[in-house]
Formats: structure tokens, sequence, C-alpha cells
């Protein structure tokens, strides 16, 4: 038995001569919390909409719960809670009348289940207020409590905190939170937002032009980002020729014609200042260093930030 819940190998979609998704392998596990990160167009949504069913893959294989969701589709989607595009809702509607119709459409029989939906994203049951009315924030939460509101085990959550003010996100980021930690939910969360999937995720992964380039646990990744101190000096070729020689420091890269970055964090900042002014070089700038998840994503893609 496979210790992830979801599980794709190889997983590709093309359009044409275009690949949207390029032999993405992902890992997601229980009751965990996974961001996918990636620039608009990465693939995130059509990753999302593979995963569901929604659309076919060209090539390679789906397994959720342990099963093929293509050959069990009617097992594994009743089990799974989703929120890819904004629902349908009713503006001349409540929320509680909109939930209502999609209960009855979706033959879900408990009757304390849109309450208890509500609730879960903190919205009122049977207010007044129409939909129409409704700000973005609460848009969303409806939007959410649709998705549990068949209490799923999984949930699939493409940019859920998009266009939504700080408040609005921390709500949003509370919500998960709970699910997950509290209520034992698998979350797949994707977003352009770094530091808000740097707070929630369990585990990362990064995708870009289709490419699953990065996959891991946060942890893993701070590991990875790690601190380092940082040297910015009018000479860093004659700077790493001292490092080299005079205190046989290997673990540190040179970058432009100006910097130098060293990730032996024991070494003596005054002392290595001294030595470089001693033989010659100018020190601008020396510092200790720690890259964000927004560093991170630049370094792994090659390219600018996110956003």
């Amino acid at each position: 038995m496979s210790q992830y819940i979801i599980q794709t190998r190889d997983l590709t979609k093309t359009y044409g001569e275009q690949k949207s998704v390029s032999n993405l392998n992902m890992h997601v596990r229980k009751g965990k919390i996974y961001g996918l990160l990636g620039r608009n167009g990465a693939g995130k949504t059509t990753t999302m909409k593979m995963l569901l069913n929604l659309i076919e893959p060209t090539s390679g294989s789906i397994r959720i719960f342990n099963r093929d969701i293509r050959l069990e589709e009617k097992k594994i989607l009743p089990r799974i809670g989703s929120l890819i595009e904004s629902p349908g809702f009713y503006p001349n509607l409540t929320g509680t009348e909109n939930l209502r119709i999609f209960a009855k459409l979706r033959g879900i029989p408990r009757t304390d289940a849109i309450e208890q939906a509500l609730k879960l994203v903190n919205l009122p049951y049977k207010d007044k207020k129409l939909y129409s009315q409704y700000s973005l924030g609460m848009k969303q939460r409806l939007a959410i409590a649709l998705a549990v509101m068949h209490d799923p085990e999984i949930l699939i959550l493409d940019e859920p905190i998009n266009g939504l003010d700080p408040i609005g996100i921390a709500e949003i980021r509370t919500f998960i939170e709970d699910l997950s930690k509290n209520r034992g939910k698998t979350i797949l969360i994707s977003s352009h937002i770094l530091s808000e999937i740097a707070v929630l995720a369990d585990d990362i992964g990064i995708i870009d032009k289709g490419v699953l380039i990065e996959e891991g646990s946060m942890k893993e990744l701070e590991e990875k980002n790690g601190k380092y101190i940082h040297f910015k000096v009018s000479d860093n070729a004659q700077a790493a020729r001292i490092l080299s020689v005079y205190y046989k420091e290997s673990n540190f890269k040179v970058s432009g014609n100006q910097d130098i970055n060293v990730y032996n964090l024991s070494i003596s900042i005054p002392d290595i200042v001294r030595s470089f002014v001693q033989e010659g070089v100018d020190v601008m700038d020396a510092h200790l260093c720690e890259d964000t998840l927004e560093d991170y994503f630049k370094k792994v893609t090659g390219g600018e930030g996110i956003a």
C-alpha cells in the first residue's frame, strides 16, 4: 500500500505541440497540506483538472486512495472536494439557499450538512444577505463550504486566496489549517503567493512550464535554503583565492564580479574581512543572510519571482 494518498507517474497533457504538463511525478501524503507553487500558466490548474478526471491526460497515470482515477472514478470522486473555478452560484439567492440547491443536485442526505459547512467557514446559516451582496472573501468561503459540504477526505483547491485582501487571506489560511490539523483532511492547494504557502504547507511542489522541478517537505526546503554569509567585495576572484588558500574553505559560491556567499557559518566574519583588506580587497558589505522561499523559487526556476 502506497504511503501517498495522491500519486502521479509521468503525468503529461499535450495540446497540439504544446506540453501543458510534462512527465509530472507528484506525491501527496495523507493528512498533510501540499502546496503546488508556480507562476500563472505553469500548469497548476491543468494538473488539478486531471486529478479530478475533468480532462484526460495525454499519458501517465494517477492513483488516488491507491486506485486508478480513470478506472474507478465513481469510487474516488465522492471522497474528494474541490474548488477549481468559481461555482455558478445564483446571485439573487442567499448562501444557504445556494447550498441547498447543490445539496439536492448531489444527493447529500445529511440534513445538517449545509449548516455544518457554513459554520466551518464562518458564514451564517439562514442569513438574509444575497450572494450578489457578498464580499470577495465571503464568496470564496461559500465556494469552499460547497467543496466540504459532503465531508470529503481530500480537498483540491486551486488558488483559493487569489484576489483576497489580507484579512480574507488570513481567514482562509486559518480554515485550511484547521481542516488539516484538527480534522485530518488531506489538502492540495495551488498558489502563486509563496509567502502564504510557506506558512501553510507541510510539503511543496514547484512547477514551472509544466515541469515539476522540485518536491519535498518544507523542512527539507528550509534546509536547502539555509543561511550563508554574503560578502560584497571589489574583487571576488581574489577573495575566493584567499578563502581557498588561507582558510582552506571550499563551501562558497561566487557570482558576478563582486558577490561571494560563504556557507560555512563557523568562520569569523571579522577575521575574513581583515584578511580581505590586508590582501588589497575592499569590502563593501558583509552580513548573515537567509533566503526566503521566493529566493529559492528564483534559484530553481532560473528566472524572476513568481508574482
